[in-house]
């Protein structure tokens, strides 16, 4: 996601922030909703859903005090990694690949797309979807919308959610998610749903909630479509040399491995990096003394679910200790 919740940040402050909400909406809510229900009406949502989804609804507090944490201490690689690329996730990453090993070779036989990284992401998003969220999307993405600070946005991917129970995806209860909206086991905000979500089951519906095929399927045709491309990895740790500028180290220089290779890159356990001609990037998100990784095409992919190198480094090193 795609989603805007945050992932690297230990947040605080959320009592100050709370109480000052109300007053950045625009309008009243109930004025403010009934623009949304015509808008919705004028962009072909049926008249039924509109009643059903947007009847009885009030903004919710604890979604603003989430939306406004400010940031008081950020994780540094190390920490993060620790966090995310720990035990029990790894275990039960381990679990989920061999439970699922018929349905994850189906998803990368249609997509193209590793199983191990689908497995991996399923990890990252919500410890293989057992950790989804329970806000009501609708109510929270609403919250958002009418709160002004990132309006059109949100009132954008309200529609989206509309849509999607328009169009019999999901059941209203069912429609839950992240106080942000992301949703399903892939969490998926709404326009990412219409995108790229698939009904890999064949029942007709894409449901990324309670079909672990549909939701494994949908990460797939994610990282397809973000040009995964088959059999190349997604990169490895390495040694940089003394002096080296770290400046290149921004996962995002892309050069053939060989051009870093005659830089003095090496291996992690020292041996040489070889001559091979696949584009690479260098990524040292904690500087000289900490972990340094080469990152390659799939790398690149992962960044389009989510822009942050440290979620790409946790995918991809998680992605090799789940399938042993």
């Amino acid at each position: 996601m795609r989603t805007t919740r945050p992932t690297r940040r230990l947040l605080l402050g959320a009592a100050a922030a709370a109480a000052a909400w109300p007053a950045r909406a625009a309008a009243p809510f109930d004025r403010w909703l009934a623009d949304l229900r015509a808008e919705a009406r004028r962009q072909g949502i049926s008249a039924a859903t509109v009643q059903q989804a947007l009847s009885g609804i009030a903004p919710i507090p604890r979604v603003i005090e989430l939306d406004r944490r400010q940031p008081e201490t950020r994780l540094t690689w190390a920490q993060y990694r620790d966090r995310v690329v720990a035990e029990p996730r790894i275990g039960n990453g381990r679990a989920a690949f061999a439970e699922n090993r018929a349905l994850l070779a189906a998803v990368e036989e249609r997509f193209g797309v590793s199983a191990r990284a689908v497995t991996a992401i399923w990890g990252v998003e919500t410890n293989y979807g057992t950790t989804t969220g329970g806000f009501p999307v609708i109510q929270a993405l609403a919250t958002l919308a009418h709160d002004g600070r990132r309006a059109a946005f949100f009132r954008g991917e309200l529609l989206n959610a509309l849509r999607i129970l328009d169009q019999g995806h999901i059941a209203l209860p069912r429609m839950t998610g992240s106080w942000a909206g992301a949703m399903g086991q892939p969490q998926f905000m709404p326009g990412s749903f219409l995108a790229y979500a698939v009904d890999f089951d064949g029942d007709g519906r894409r449901d990324i909630w309670d079909s672990r095929a549909d939701a494994l399927g949908s990460i797939g045709n994610y990282l397809a479509r973000a040009n995964w491309r088959p059999g190349e990895p997604w990169g490895a740790e390495v040694r940089l040399p003394p002096g080296f500028d770290l400046g290149l180290a921004d996962g995002r220089t892309m050069r053939p491995m060989s051009a870093w290779a005659a830089m003095g890159v090496r291996r992690a356990d020292g041996r040489p990096l070889g001559e091979s001609q696949i584009p690479t990037a260098i990524a040292a998100p904690d500087g000289a003394d900490g972990q340094a990784f080469a990152i390659h095409r799939n790398a690149q992919a992962i960044r389009r679910y989510n822009n942050s190198i440290y979620y790409v480094l946790a995918v991809g090193l998680l992605s090799d200790l789940v399938a042993g």
